[in-house]
């Protein structure tokens, strides 16, 4: 029998308390356990030392970006510097092979300096002029920051510049002397889901308490934003409130201080460029006499676009196959990212005045998936450009619009991919639906251990890339790797979202099991072969494949999971997930979430598979409290269940390298050794197997 959903009925609660003694010592207890049974043999260590190997390599891309001003911005950690340097360089010493970078700033050498488990959350940098920077720095990887300004020239934190203290905030420089902050102001100042309910404009030398309120959001809206946009000529300022995870109300802020509402759908999203608007439905829309489907981008002037005219132009309408993925402007030119069933296409559309030009992108490769990296929108046309596989290392190409490509880095392969391949094929769901999804490995061995992983959320879809981690610790031991795009995600746009939204949930459980199923039919594997992992949502989809569909797997990991659906909204930043899932305070809602709810559905039998829970203390968006309880009742009820709960991390569950390559070879050792003969393979000595120059693999693999 499952259990009994209501809160005085779960006797876990108490693992919800991050600072109490008891639930402390329940999570160095089930630590202890954990690394004692997988993380303290050779086979172990030679795994681990591998994956760090992958993860420092100095053979990685150094992915850059632009901030504007012609200079390649880069955040590197390595073996060297495990919480990582903040560093810039020109194009032409990008193209050396061994660049020379100006440091801006040490992570490292702050943390030691200030005491502090500092790691990088990113910078904001001052447009125009490029010389002063709002940095956020994370204690342990957490979302919450502590924001201060920069200054670029002198690489030194500004005395008495801009300064916050940790919380969830939100900033934007409008001038040097002045900013847009949404942050934690005390009692009232957040909304239900813990984020700022109030957005600022604050001026150098003035109290933040004292500086001008410009937007507030209700208590039970997400969250509250501003920007501002300088580029000569387009001045603009912008604020709005996150009504639920998809709806915003958006408006244009005027130096007087009025209001002028962006009437584009609540559930489309939109920028601004220049001249033109673009709005990206996520629902039907009609407007000036038309009706545009979902999925669709449109494009008009914005001025003119508030003023009444709905002149709109279509810009790329999805069918059955193909659905936009995201969208980047250059100086002139708009690129779109398109996916053809999963597979990568590169468009760019040019305004004129006799409409749109389209065109493909020059110099893409045709069976790599290709992605964006960065383009420079303010300055030219150039666009920096991956193209990868599952199989196939990075290139990074700088291209031009109009104009040819240029190789600037290669990745090394990580692995031995002789006689691998990688096949594409469609499951069919319980309503009849076609799946798609990837399998690598070698197609003419008989059924082996598979590793299997999807996610089926927030629009988000799964496309081919190339993992060393992946490669050097599955592939390269004789695993396959299958990948679900099960309805949840963006693979084929909203509607393939929507299809999974709420109380159509199911339909994303359906999909995965069918492609575990097709797997099997398929002769790829077997159930007894079949290991799955996912994290935060994706780690609810392992905990409902746990619970509903024991049968098809041997082992299960979960990474950073959601698993307790009745108080989920309760919990950190949950309250922001409801129009994804439901509230589960609501009677109508909690009677559809109670059925797949894996906290609220163990049972004694069936017997469960082997599963790992792995966590963070320092998420504090997706409560670990989670992963703790579903593993307390898994073990009241018998099953087999192995946690470890990483202090540091965050939402990524891992805060460095160092951190990432001990989780990554816990989750492939444990997998490995359900998957297979309980034989241990040999230690390995990666200097021996993987000699220089095989030694590479992407951030963050």
């Amino acid at each position: 029998m499952a259990t009994s959903s209501g809160d005085g009925d779960d006797p876990y609660l108490w693992l919800e308390d991050l600072a109490g003694m008891d639930a402390s010592s329940w999570v160095r207890d089930s630590n202890a356990e954990t690394v004692a049974a997988l993380a303290s043999d050779e086979a172990f260590s030679g795994l681990r030392a591998e994956m760090r190997q992958v993860l420092n390599s100095d053979e990685r891309i150094t992915y850059p970006g632009w901030c504007g001003d012609g200079l390649y911005y880069n955040f590197w950690r390595d073996e060297a510097n495990p919480r990582g340097v903040w560093r810039r360089t020109t194009l032409d010493q990008y193209r050396s092979l061994e660049p020379t970078w100006d440091v801006l700033l040490d992570v490292d050498a702050l943390a030691a300096a200030e005491d502090e488990n500092w790691t990088w959350s990113g910078a904001r940098l001052l447009r125009p002029g490029y010389h002063r920077a709002l940095i956020s720095l994370s204690r342990g990887g957490a979302d919450a920051v502590v924001v201060r300004e920069f200054d670029l020239r002198g690489c030194a934190f500004v005395v008495d510049g801009f300064t916050l203290p940790e919380a969830k905030s939100s900033v934007c420089w409008i001038d040097l002397d002045t900013i847009y902050v949404a942050t934690d102001l005390g009692p009232g100042s957040l909304t239900t889901s813990g984020y700022p309910r109030t957005v600022r404009r604050w001026r150098r030398g003035v109290p933040l308490a004292q500086a001008t309120t410009v937007h507030e959001a209700r208590t039970d809206d997400v969250a509250v934003y501003a920007s501002h946009d300088p580029t000569p000529g387009f001045e603009r300022d912008f604020v709005g409130s996150s009504l639920d995870f998809y709806r915003t109300e958006n408006y244009l802020l005027t130096e007087t201080g009025e209001l002028t509402r962006i009437p584009v759908p609540e559930d489309a999203r939109w920028d601004v460029h220049r001249d033109w608007l673009l709005i990206r439905l996520r629902s039907p829309w009609a407007a000036g006499g038309s009706t545009y489907q979902a999925g669709t981008l449109l494009g008009v002037r914005f001025d003119t676009f508030l003023a009444g005219d709905r002149e709109i132009a279509v810009l790329f309408q999805p069918d059955g196959h193909s659905a936009l993925s995201y969208h980047h402007w250059t100086r002139n030119h708009l690129i779109l990212a398109i996916l053809d069933d999963v597979k990568s296409r590169l468009q760019v559309l040019t305004p004129g005045e006799d409409g749109w030009r389209q065109a493909s992108l020059e110099g893409v490769p045709e069976l790599d998936h290709s992605r964006i990296v960065a383009t420079d929108p303010e300055r030219s046309d150039d666009y920096l450009f991956a193209s990868e596989g599952f199989l196939q290392p990075a290139t990074l190409r700088l291209g031009q619009v109009g104009g040819g490509t240029e190789v600037l880095k290669r990745e090394p392969p990580v692995f031995d991919a002789e006689g691998l391949t990688v096949r594409q094929f469609f499951a069919t769901s319980a309503d009849g639906t076609r799946v798609p999804y990837f399998v690598v490995g070698d197609p003419g061995a008989q059924s082996g251990p598979t590793l299997l992983t999807g996610y089926g959320g927030y629009e988000h879809s799964l496309t081919p890339y190339y993992s060393g981690v992946i490669g050097r610790g599955w592939l390269a031991r004789g695993g396959r790797y299958a990948v679900a795009n099960i309805r949840g995600g963006g693979e084929y746009g909203p509607e393939w979202h929507r299809a999974a939204l709420r109380e159509n949930r199911p339909r994303a459980f359906e999909d995965f099991a069918a492609v575990a199923a097709d797997l099997v039919t398929r002769g790829i594997t077997t159930p007894t072969q079949l290991g799955i992992e996912g994290g935060s949502n994706g780690g609810l989809l392992m905990g409902v494949m746990l619970t509903r569909y024991p049968a098809l797997f041997r082992a299960v990991v979960a990474h950073v999971p959601l698993l307790d659906m009745r108080r989920y909204h309760r919990l950190l930043a949950g309250a922001s997930w409801m129009a994804e899932y439901g509230d589960p305070d609501r009677e109508a809602d909690w009677a559809y979430l109670r059925e797949f709810s894996p906290y609220h559905n163990i049972a004694d039998e069936p017997s469960y598979p082997p599963v790992l829970l792995i966590t963070s203390t320092r998420d504090d968006r997706v409560h670990p409290g989670h992963a703790r309880k579903m593993a307390a009742r898994l073990r009241e009820h018998g099953h087999e269940v192995a946690y470890y709960e990483n202090v540091d991390g965050g939402h990524g569950a891992a805060a460095d390298n160092e951190q990432r390559a001990f989780l990554w070879t816990l989750t492939l050792e444990f997998l490995w050794r359900k998957l297979t003969v309980p034989t241990l393979p040999a230690p390995r000595d990666p200097a021996v197997d993987f000699a220089p120059p095989r030694v590479a693999g992407l951030p963050g693999a």
